[in-house]
């Protein structure tokens, strides 16, 4: 190959596509609020005032401000100043920017940025106007102008968007800033049209996270609300890399089903790389795949806390059932005392309905109820006590679910507990009834509370109709149908 002549070939970027770029970088506009804000925080800030009008936003900030050399980087694309110095000088917080091109992305929003800046004794400001950048094809410079220092009230930097022609909402401002500034950080606020922008906080059941992994730690707060307050809109925890949420994870707990939504916080794990548009993580990088090994920990952690708080709300629905059950079936033995079989019942009186396990509360049956009292001993000797005789079905869960019917010195129990899918529906020992929580028919029927009262009623009258009639079938479940329709006779009566 001979090479007759060398020269030069010269390497341009039209003004239009930096603008381009930094649009497609910001879907919306309401995100440019983001990276100011966060550059005031890179700047060491206490305070940020955020103003918004109908045609001018600007972004104040009481942080470090910038000498000549720091507009020449802040107006630099893809300075690697940041990545150098990536803690800031005075609180040593661990920088957001990167990019770099924020500001011309502002210039989707409006036709005039302005830059106005003190640090010391150097006060300027630049205008970086969209037309006349546009228009200025071969001039890359931006007007800068040097300002007295008395002119600015203390050091720091205001930016303003002038001429905007992209409307910002104000309830989607805060939200953005809520989403991705670190508001949590110490020695950081920021207002937005002079009203303090809180932190994202939830109510419910606080668990916090900790874990490691060796590319560094994850840490935050995931909150279970409660179901009320649980909303499809807005689902999944809030993934941070240094405060600022970069997206919004399920982990796998899609699959949950509606328990998915009562899932709320967020997450901060800073070693985890971005895309450049920072609205996603790079997913095949070994952080990131790390970072889910870790997070599986946590997830792990809230199953287990929402099983738990699932099982105490099915306890408390059934032991309401139970309850309710009971005090039907107390009034119906007192129209119909023929059919008790722990002696006559009077008719508006008031039998006792205890329980060792009330609420949900887990506990066995007073044994001290269940069986025959003992005979008394000889004239010449002390009366005995009360032989104790365990129940012939001697374990049951820490769940179990006891409620006891008391009529003077009489007693029968009621537990519900788990006796397998296969296991029957209900059976008797000596005066204990037990009805098993496993069974299809009653985990069918306790997805309500009225269906639930009703099929627990049905089985604790069967009970004690067998109780009462051995010898005839036909005989128990007429007087089984006789106590259900007396139990229930005011949701008989009612008109439908």
């Amino acid at each position: 190959m001979n090479v007759i002549e060398k020269t030069n070939l010269e390497v341009t970027v039209d003004k239009r596509h930096i603008i381009s770029i930094g649009e497609r970088l910001y879907a919306e506009s309401v995100e440019l609020l983001r990276e100011l804000v966060n550059n005031a925080y890179d700047a060491d800030a206490t305070a940020v005032r955020v103003e918004i009008s109908a045609d001018r936003i600007s972004v104040s900030d009481n942080g470090a401000g910038m000498d000549a050399e720091g507009l020449r980087q802040y107006f630099c694309i893809g300075s690697d100043e940041k990545v150098l110095r990536s803690l800031s000088p005075r609180f040593g917080r661990e920088r957001i920017g990167q990019f770099g091109i924020g500001k011309f992305a502002s210039l989707a929003a409006a036709m005039r940025f302005e830059v106005i800046t003190r640090r010391g004794s150097f006060a300027a400001r630049v205008v970086f106007d969209k037309k006349n950048w546009e228009s200025s094809k071969d001039v890359w410079q931006l007007p800068l102008e040097i300002l007295s220092p008395d002119s600015i009230e203390a050091d720091g930097t205001t930016v303003v968007l002038s001429e905007l022609t992209k409307p910002f909402d104000l309830e989607d401002s805060e939200a953005t800033i809520k989403d991705g500034v670190p508001l949590r950080a110490p020695n950081f606020a920021v207002f937005l049209n002079g009203r303090h922008v809180p932190p994202r906080a939830f109510s419910g059941q606080h668990i916090p996270v900790l874990e490691g992994c060796r590319f560094g730690v994850v840490a935050g707060e995931i909150v279970i609300i409660s179901k009320t307050a649980a909303s499809p809109k807005d689902l999944g925890v809030d993934v941070k890399v240094k405060g600022v949420t970069v997206k919004k994870e399920l982990f796998g707990m899609e699959t949950w089903g509606p328990s998915v939504a009562r899932i709320k916080g967020e997450i901060n794990a800073n070693f985890l790389p971005i895309t450049s548009d920072r609205s996603n993580f790079v997913t095949d990088s070994e952080e990131y795949q790390e970072f889910l090994k870790a997070v599986q920990n946590v997830v792990a952690v809230i199953e287990k806390k929402l099983g738990k708080e699932a099982d105490r709300g099915e306890d408390r629905h059934a032991g309401r059932a139970v309850k309710e059950a009971l005090n039907r079936i107390l009034r119906a033995l007192a129209l119909n005392p023929d059919f008790s079989p722990f002696g006559p019942i009077p008719y508006g009186g008031e039998p006792g309905i205890g329980g060792a396990a009330a609420e949900g509360d887990s506990a066995r049956p007073d044994d001290a109820t269940i069986g025959p009292e003992a005979e008394p001993g000889p004239p010449d000797k002390p009366k005995k006590p009360p032989k104790r005789r365990n129940p012939l079905v001697k374990k049951i869960t820490p769940n179990a679910i006891v409620r006891r019917i008391k009529i003077g010195q009489n007693a029968v129990s009621v537990c519900l507990d788990f006796f397998g899918e296969a296991g029957p529906e209900c059976f008797s020992e000596g005066n204990v009834i037990y009805i098993n929580r496993d069974h299809p028919l009653f985990k069918r029927e306790s997805q309500k509370r009225a269906t639930q009262t009703m099929y627990v009623a049905r089985l604790i009258t069967q009970e004690i109709a067998i109780m009462t009639e051995t010898k005839s079938p036909r005989l128990a479940f007429t007087r089984q149908s006789k106590l259900l329709k007396d139990a229930f006779a005011d949701f008989i009566e009612k008109p439908q």
